[in-house]
């Protein structure tokens, strides 16, 4: 028998893609199935940002790039850095990638070794506790409390951190809870920060545009103390609604004393993937640098979407949901329904025809939650959410 290294068996996966195979073989089968699983736009790629790849492809880019991406690109994202953050970055410090996760899975391999800790929030983006675990670190899962409206707390946060501590995730507009932690909080965890200044910090900022109610997205860039140690995660998948082109970025620290952290990524790039698909890279550009009136219009539709599905949420029996300040998701506790989490969700899925994820495929602090996407039409959330009525009025009557 073929035998491989510890870590592949540590190795876990983000479930969502399991619900969403599952209700595949079951609309397959002829199953009526609403998706509200799986955390992507229902919306096309704007029509400007493909014609841009088409272009792209047609004019002959089908070779290798810079491991690192192609310079206008890399400019682009410094333009939309300092647009988006009013932080100027170089482009000699942002790296392409080949979508958001690979960002995770870099800087997680580079601070993770048995006896290292890295702190990650719980609930949270379920590959960050995987990648912990693969290079054998320890994690430490940082508490998300929807008493806070599933912002987290500075101070516990920063009471987790060991003289093992080797990474801090953080994780705002966060998925899968909605939650948008404020600017004073922000701040607070960065002046903690002092005391800790061999701990690198990931800032997962994929769904920057993505805030409503007048909440306000912070970047960890804003903050000078923290830039040397900084590595800042975002991309195209959600604002513009590219998913399946597999297209990130990440900003590394500059300096003599952690510049080199940009050369590690780059090495990795040559080992792992050479470069960033050449068409996608031009129609990266695209996304950033032309018309903005399609992001809007969707992220809008988010805002409606994300009204509509915490009324109803708050309408089922049992139920109670804070409304999300951000991302394109709902986490509401079912606790009182008597049901486990994950029960419900398959239960929902095979009886209701209605994918959800169990708040457990998020963390250990996820039971009592399933997180809902509102990525998806309202006629489709409201459908799905009488079926969930039913089916919870139906199970309470039996």
């Amino acid at each position: 028998m073929l035998k491989t290294i510890a870590g592949f068996d540590r190795i876990g996966e983000e479930n969502a893609f399991a619900v969403l195979a599952r209700a595949n073989q079951l609309a397959a089968e002829g199953r009526d199935i609403i998706n509200l699983g799986i955390g992507q736009p229902d919306f096309r790629t704007p029509d400007h940002i493909v014609e841009a790849a088409i272009k792209a492809l047609r004019d002959g880019h089908h070779g290798y790039t810079p491991a690192t991406g192609i310079p206008d690109l890399r400019e682009a994202v410094a333009r939309r850095t300092l647009a988006t953050t009013g932080v100027e970055v170089s482009p000699d410090n942002v790296m392409i990638m080949p979508g958001g996760k690979v960002t995770m899975f870099a800087a997680i391999l580079m601070f993770g070794e048995p006896g290292a800790d890295i702190l990650y929030p719980d609930p949270g983006f379920p590959i960050y506790r995987s990648m912990i675990e693969f290079t054998g670190a320890r994690p430490v899962p940082v508490p998300i409390r929807e008493e806070n409206g599933f912002a987290f707390s500075a101070e516990e946060t920063l009471s987790l951190l060991t003289p093992a501590t080797r990474l801090l995730i953080v994780n705002s507009p966060a998925n899968p809870t909605g939650g948008v932690t404020p600017r004073a909080e922000i701040e607070k965890l960065v002046a903690g920060l002092d005391a800790w200044p061999d701990v690198a910090i990931m800032s997962d900022e994929i769904y920057d545009q993505m805030t409503y109610d007048g909440a306000e997205h912070v970047s960890l860039l804003e903050f000078p103390a923290i830039r040397n140690r900084l590595i800042l995660l975002n991309g195209w998948s959600k604002t513009w609604a590219m998913t399946g082109w597999r297209m990130g970025w990440s900003i590394w620290p500059s300096g003599a004393e952690n510049g080199a952290l940009y050369d590690k990524v780059r090495k990795l790039a040559v080992n792992a993937w050479s470069c960033v698909n050449a068409p996608a890279q031009y129609a990266g550009i695209a996304a950033i640098d032309g018309p903005q009136d399609a992001a809007t219009d969707m992220i809008a539709a988010f805002d409606r979407r994300r009204a509509v599905v915490t009324d109803l949420l708050n309408a089922l029996p049992d139920v109670s949901c804070v409304t999300p300040k951000g991302a394109f998701y709902a986490f509401p506790n079912i606790a009182a329904t008597g049901w486990k989490a994950k029960a419900l969700a398959s239960a929902l899925l095979e009886d209701a025809g209605v994918a959800l994820i169990g708040g457990p495929d998020f963390g250990v602090h996820g039971e009592g939650y399933i997180r809902v996407s509102y990525a998806n039409s309202e006629e489709n959330i409201r459908k799905a959410m009488e079926r969930v009525s039913d089916f919870l009025e139906r199970r309470a009557a039996a």
